[in-house]
C-alpha cells in the first residue's frame, strides 16, 4: 500500500509540474544556477590544482630549496657547495643569485632576469635545451662571459635569427650565447613570457655586483624516495654553521609544498562550493514560494481528495514530491550546462577539466535535500486544510 501511494504521489507531482511548464521552470531556475555555480566552480578549482599540483610533482620530490636569511657573520661561499655536496644523502648542490638586467641586441633592447648559477643546476632544475649547451664547470671556474637564455628571450632579441654562437649585451658588458632552453609552460597552461638569462655565478658577482655571499642553493636528493632524510642531513649542516638558528635560513621541499599546496586546494574548494551552496538555497527559497501559492490555487482540489479519504500524510507526500521533483530536475538540466561550460572552458583555455563524480554526487544530494526542506512547510499547510474549509474556501 505504501509503495502505491508513493508511485501515485510521483505521478501526480509530475502532472502538476508539466501541467505549468513555464511556471515549474522559472521555480527550477534558482536550483539550475546554483548547480551550474558549484559543480563549475568546483571543478575548474579543481582542475586548476591538479595541475599546479601535477606541475610542482614534475619538479621531482627530491628538490630542496634553502634561502639564508641571517648568515650569522659566517657567510656562505661557493665553495661552500663542496661540502654540501659531500653529504651522502645530496648528490648535487648548486648556487642561485638573481638580478634584473638590461639585456641588448643591435636595435632590441629589454629587461631580463639574470641568473648565476653552476652547471649542476640544470640537472637539479631537469632543464632541457632547444640549442646549444647549459654551462660548465669550466665557465665558472673561468669567469667566462658566457648565457643560456630561455625560449622568450631568444625570440624577443634574435627573432627567427638562430641565437646561438650571438652575443648578447646583458648591463654593458658582451655574452656569447651558448644555448637555449626550450619552451616551458607555467602552471596555468601559459606560456612564460619573462625573459631569462643564466650565467656563471662567478661572473654574476662581477655583473649584478652582489658580493661574493650565496644566499640561496638548491639541491638534489640522492635518494628521491627519502627526501626528508636529506632535508633532515641538510638542516643539520646549516644548523650547525649557523649557530643552531632554525630562523637564520628557510628549507622547502617539493614534498611539503605539495602537502601545503593539497590543503590549501581542499579549503578553496570547500569555500567556492559554500559560495555556490548559497545560490541553492535561494533557489530552495523560490520552490517553498511557488508551492505555497501552488497550495492556495488548489484547495478545492485538496479539499475534494480529503473528502473522499485522502489522508494527510498522502496529500503531504504529494506536495513534498512535487518540490522534490522540482529541485531535482533542476540539478539535472544544471548538471548538464555545467558539462557543456566545462568542455567549452577546456577548448578555449586549451586545459582538461573534468566533472568530478563527488562534486555531481554532491549537487546531488544537496539539490534534494533543499528540494525536502523548502517543501515541508508547504506540503504541512496543504495537509492540515480541513476538507470542509477547502471546499467551502473556493467561490
Amino acid at each position: 500500500m505504501g509503495t502505491m501511494i508513493f508511485f501515485q504521489s510521483v505521478i501526480m507531482a509530475a502532472h502538476a509540474i508539466m501541467s505549468n511548464k513555464l511556471r515549474s521552470f522559472l521555480t527550477m531556475l534558482g536550483i539550475i544556477i546554483g548547480v551550474v555555480s558549484l559543480v563549475v566552480l568546483v571543478s575548474l578549482a579543481g582542475g586548476a590544482s591538479a595541475s599546479v599540483t601535477d606541475e610542482i610533482a614534475s619538479m621531482g620530490s627530491d628538490l630542496l630549496t634553502v634561502n639564508i636569511v641571517d648568515d650569522k657573520g659566517n657567510p656562505m661561499k661557493l665553495k661552500d657547495m663542496e661540502q654540501v655536496e659531500a653529504l651522502e644523502e645530496i648528490s648535487l648542490a648548486a648556487p642561485l643569485g638573481q638580478a634584473s638586467a638590461s639585456g641588448e641586441y643591435k636595435s632590441v633592447s629589454g629587461r631580463v632576469t639574470l641568473y648565476g648559477t653552476t652547471a649542476a643546476y640544470g640537472d637539479i632544475q631537469g632543464l632541457t635545451l632547444a640549442a646549444g649547451r647549459f654551462l660548465k664547470s669550466l665557465d665558472v671556474d673561468n669567469h667566462t662571459y658566457v648565457v643560456v637564455i630561455n625560449q622568450a628571450a631568444a625570440e624577443e632579441f634574435f627573432g627567427a635569427a638562430q641565437a646561438v654562437g650571438e652575443s648578447l649585451g646583458i648591463d654593458g658588458r658582451q655574452f656569447l650565447v651558448v644555448g637555449v632552453l626550450e619552451q616551458e609552460e607555467s602552471v596555468t597552461g601559459n606560456v612564460s613570457e619573462r625573459l631569462e638569462a643564466y650565467v656563471p655565478y662567478t661572473t654574476f658577482m662581477r655583473v649584478a655586483d652582489g658580493g661574493s655571499d650565496v644566499t640561496s642553493f638548491s639541491v638534489k636528493a640522492a635518494d628521491e624516495q627519502n627526501p626528508d632524510g636529506t632535508k633532515a642531513a641538510l638542516q643539520r649542516l646549516l644548523l650547525e654553521r649557523f649557530s643552531q638558528d632554525e630562523e637564520a635560513f628557510t628549507l622547502v621541499s617539493k614534498s611539503a609544498l605539495m602537502e601545503t599546496m593539497g590543503s590549501v586546494d581542499n579549503t578553496f574548494a570547500l569555500l567556492l562550493g559554500g559560495v555556490a551552496a548559497i545560490s541553492l538555497l535561494v533557489g530552495g527559497v523560490g520552490i517553498m514560494n511557488i508551492m505555497l501559492a501552488s497550495v492556495t490555487e488548489r484547495t478545492r482540489e485538496i479539499g475534494i481528495r480529503k473528502a473522499i479519504g485522502a489522508s494527510q500524510g498522502s496529500i503531504m507526500m504529494q506536495f513534498m514530491m512535487e518540490a522534490l521533483l522540482i529541485s531535482l530536475m533542476g540539478c539535472g538540466i544544471g548538471v548538464g550546462l555545467s558539462w557543456v561550460i566545462v568542455q567549452g572552458i577546456s577548448i578555449v583555455w586549451e586545459e582538461t577539466f573534468q566533472l568530478s563524480r563527488g562534486v555531481l554526487a554532491g549537487a546531488v544530494a544537496f539539490s534534494a535535500a533543499v528540494g525536502l526542506l523548502f517543501g515541508v512547510y508547504p506540503a504541512h499547510k496543504a495537509a492540515k486544510k480541513h476538507p470542509i474549509e477547502a471546499l467551502t474556501s473556493i467561490r
